[in-house]
């Protein structure tokens, strides 16, 4: 069965990447073209084990879907709008970044991962799976020597994550790349209903897309009948030399407008640092600590030179939050949107995340 899904245009350039960008140290992401001395962040990622695990709460589809037969061969198009075809069922599947891999796990295919990054961490039996990248760099004969015989599908990072490189030499020696990448939200969920698909796993990927897309709903209506003016939001991923926070339209930039903020962002789309005069002029109402992980504090944050005169250390709204969740553009998309708009407003009442589902089913082999 041959089927097409609709291109997604992408925004920008190497948007994606920010994550190698704020992980150089910790995560081993691709390289990009900003400089190597951003500070490391955490990449602590949750998907699920194979079988018989729960979803994370905000990850879970409202019912586990009816295994559902994909139909091979499958042609799909990905977000850079390379048409791929997929001859038969994957069963040796490698994802390139970690938020594809939580996307596998959570559509039920984990158990036909075969290979992952050094920066995948969750759950604990992915530190058991093979390392086909390690800082950065991606090793093409693990892959192709996979349980002897090689992978059958790839999932890789767009917009610069992995090398073009890379995705054109695993192409040339037959392997199928589905190449991801999302620039909002609505591209995540895009990417794991493409991700679904490409696995054998549509019905489950169609059942979590619903599931979070309520959920993003839920949250949004809660944030909009709060009525608050949208503070400005300055988010920072590092500040150990320059100061780094996210670029423009990236998912991070619109996950903190949905959680009620106006982001503070770089004013380029490839560029990642921000000049403290920049900042300073910005005048940020709210400094999100992503680097809170590695020990930035609100106040060494508050004592640093020239940052006094900064709305947000004046009043001391300069809060921790959890990186993990806002880096990663898998299936915890949700519960991001929800700490970000938490952080941004403490006496928000949101909606309570739905109770764990059991995770969905493997479909059946053709």
């Amino acid at each position: 069965m041959i089927r097409t899904r609709a291109r997604r245009q992408p925004a920008g350039s190497l948007l994606i990447s920010i994550v190698v960008v704020v992980v150089l140290a910790g995560c081993g992401s691709a390289a990009t073209g900003e400089p190597a001395t951003v500070g490391p962040s955490p990449t602590t990622a949750i998907a699920l084990p194979a079988t018989g695990t729960p979803l994370p709460a905000s990850a879970a589809p409202s019912q586990s879907p009816s295994p559902q037969a994909a139909t091979y061969p499958l042609s799909l198009t990905d977000d850079e709008g390379t048409a791929v075809t997929i001859p038969t069922r994957p069963m040796r599947i490698v994802s390139l970044t970690p938020a594809t891999t939580e996307i596998l796990f959570a559509v039920g295919a984990g158990s036909r991962v075969k290979g992952v990054t050094d920066a995948d961490d969750y759950p604990p039996a992915v530190k058991q799976i093979t390392q086909v990248v390690k800082l950065g760099a991606v090793d093409i004969e693990k892959i192709v020597g996979l349980d002897g015989v090689g992978a059958d599908l790839v999932i890789a990072g767009g917009n610069g994550f992995n090398s073009p490189d890379t995705i054109a030499k695993l192409r040339s020696l037959g392997i199928p790349v589905i190449v991801v990448y999302a620039a909002d939200v609505a591209g995540v969920f895009h990417d794991v209903e493409l991700v679904a698909e490409a696995a054998g796993q549509a019905a489950a990927g169609t059942a979590l897309v619903s599931s979070l897309q309520g959920q993003e709903d839920a949250i949004a209506a809660a944030v909009a009948a709060a009525g608050a003016r949208p503070p400005r939001v300055f988010y920072e991923l590092d500040a150990t030399k320059q100061i780094y926070t996210f670029a423009d339209g990236i998912v991070q930039d619109d996950l903190i407008r949905k959680a009620g903020g106006d982001p503070i962002t770089t004013g380029s789309a490839t560029v990642f640092s921000i000049p403290l005069e920049k900042l300073v002029v910005a005048d940020p109402e709210l400094i999100l600590l992503g680097d809170a992980a590695y020990g930035t504090t609100p106040a060494q944050v508050a004592a640093r030179p020239g940052w006094s005169v900064m709305t947000a250390v004046k009043t001391g709204a300069i809060r921790p939050v959890d990186d993990t969740l806002v880096s990663r553009p898998g299936p915890r998309i949700i519960e991001a949107l929800r700490a970000l708009a938490l952080a941004i407003d403490p006496a928000l009442t949101l909606p309570a995340a739905p109770a764990p589902a059991p995770a969905p089913a493997p479909s059946p082999v053709p």
